[in-house]
């Protein structure tokens, strides 16, 4: 029953990763939002969206909401700081090279998980790994046929690589906290909500929306906020963690796909070598990882 649980909870990360893929985009497409007010406006969907949830399933459902602070803290923080920078990243520089690499996390995730797990530590496919998921961002930045104004300010890029960190550190440590219920994601959105619409008040000048950015809004507050929230919530506190850090080496690139068939982002042959070489760089590290557990697995077994 258990192996049967961890992988409906491995499938529901398939919906996280899906809806992933999606966020460079709808982001693009709400472009000309003051980074914390998109975020504002989002994470208010995602609350009152996960309100009328709450509300359809009776009174007993607001329990959820009433956790411990340390679990509600690392959320609100990981949310918060991750969709900041990642919209600050994507309105700043080209949002094909914020995205690849914003999705190093699926790397990092696997080369994290295999350090929380003790044991052998870091492996030579691990630094292999993290070798080539940097390759893959230096490419990038041989495409000679950006300009420089395409290029953009280097805090963009630091903005773009925190994404990566704060993600992947946030699904690893969240692996603490499995006995907290996921619904309790709702109650963060409208914390996230309402420090980004402070941060905005106090750092940003408010933008109308036009009717297209606000299909945009709407649908990043349904989908890559509020529904990957959850979904991914569930998978890494109850799913198999590795593998959902190998099927994660595929948002890179569905998300430049996207942006390359919307007409985005130009097909070039670095961005194409550059999304291959990070998705070859989470693969070494995977396999370094699966390597270690099972040389792991072999030696209790004759001791």
């Amino acid at each position: 029953m258990a192996h049967h649980s961890q992988t409906a909870a491995t499938l529901v990360g398939l919906v996280a990763i899906g809806f992933s893929a999606s966020l460079a985009l709808l982001s693009t497409r709400a472009a000309g939002i003051p980074p914390f007010q998109l975020l504002a406006t989002n994470a208010a969907i995602a609350f009152v969206a996960g309100l009328l949830f709450l509300v359809a399933r009776g009174k007993g459902a607001w329990r959820v909401l009433k956790q411990p602070f340390r679990p509600w803290i690392m959320a609100v923080l990981a949310i918060f700081t991750y969709h900041a920078a990642y919209f600050y990243a994507v309105s700043s520089i080209p949002p094909a090279r914020a995205s690849l690499i914003a999705y190093l996390w699926p790397l990092l995730i696997v080369v994290f998980a295999s350090l929380a797990s003790g044991g052998g530590g870091v492996r030579w496919g691990h630094g292999l790994g993290a070798l080539l998921g940097l390759a893959g961002v230096v490419v990038m930045f041989a495409d000679k046929s950006a300009t420089v104004e395409a290029v953009g300010p280097a805090s963009g890029y630091v903005a773009a690589f925190a994404c990566a960190l704060i993600w992947s550190g946030y699904s690893v440590l969240n692996r603490r906290y499995s006995g907290v219920p996921s619904e309790m994601l709702i109650g963060v959105c409208g914390a996230v909500a309402v420090l980004s619409a402070l941060s905005h008040l106090v750092f940003e000048t408010s933008v109308s929306p036009t009717p297209g950015q606000w299909w945009a809004i709407v649908l990043l507050g349904i989908g890559p906020i509020g529904l990957t929230f959850l979904s991914w919530d569930h998978a890494t506190k109850h799913g198999n963690i590795a593998l959902l850090g190998v099927i994660s080496f595929s948002t890179p690139i569905l998300s430049t796909a996207l942006l390359v068939l919307a007409g985005e982002a130009s097909a070039t042959i670095y961005l194409g070598l550059a999304a291959m070489l990070v998705v070859t760089g989470a693969m070494a590290a995977s396999r370094a990882g699966r390597d270690r557990h099972s040389q792991g697995r072999a030696n209790s077994r004759y001791s």
